[in-house]
């Protein structure tokens, strides 16, 4: 065993940048998860956008990846990937799901819970028409999930596909949009002494009944 698997149970920090309370919170989490990502993209933060994506399947066994928002509203949080994907297979057999946002740097975590849905086929067209264009022929590329042989498929696929394509890839039928539409938030700032503050909002009609937990 390395020495380091010895000194991880000693590793410490103390969280003292921010709070929140109920006071300073806004009362619709979509506005306070707008000011949140706000101050993150603002504190320049690697990758603020990034987030965990938690799917279950059919068996019950959670996998997780890191995804990245490509937008927000009042109708959830999108992102775009493969829908053959493993965590496509997984939402197409329980179409509910996580996600986190974990901001280091400012000692801030967001988790969000719902149910997730596809995108209309004009909004995954469009964000796919918007992407650059090895990106766009990246999605023809890569069978996302499936096993291959070895880096050089993606290579003769990528080589093939922009042959095909040109300066025109068509998005491909595999490749869109999920939203996830959120019943459940959670913000948690870290604070002094282990006594974070967690504050989650919980669906109920058309409004949000907003808690504290214990942390």
């Amino acid at each position: 065993m390395s020495s380091t698997s010895e000194r991880i149970a000693d590793l410490r920090k103390s969280y003292e940048r921010a709070e929140l309370s109920e006071e300073a919170s806004h009362a619709d989490p979509l506005r306070q998860f707008d000011q949140w990502l706000t101050e993150a993209i603002s504190a320049q933060i690697p990758e603020p956008n990034a987030m965990t994506l938690a799917t279950v399947a059919g068996d019950l066994r959670p996998s997780t990846r890191i995804v990245l928002i490509k937008g927000y509203d009042e109708r959830g949080i999108v992102w775009y990937t493969n829908y053959d994907s493993r965590k496509g297979r997984e939402l197409a057999g329980n179409p509910y799901a996580a996600l986190q946002f974990h901001w280091v740097e400012l000692e801030r975590v967001v988790r969000i819970e719902g149910r997730v849905e596809k995108t209309s086929d004009a909004e995954s067209d469009a964000y796919f028409h918007s992407r650059p264009l090895d990106s766009r022929i990246g999605a023809w590329a890569s069978p996302q999930s499936e096993v291959i042989a070895g880096r050089s498929v993606l290579v003769a696929n990528a080589a093939k596909y922009g042959a095909q394509f040109m300066l025109k890839p068509p998005r491909p039928p595999h490749w869109g949009g999920y939203r996830l539409t959120p019943d459940q938030w959670q913000f948690w700032q870290g604070r002094k002494s282990r006594l974070h503050d967690r504050l989650r909002y919980t669906r109920e009609g058309d409004g949000w009944i907003r808690e504290r937990l214990a942390p």
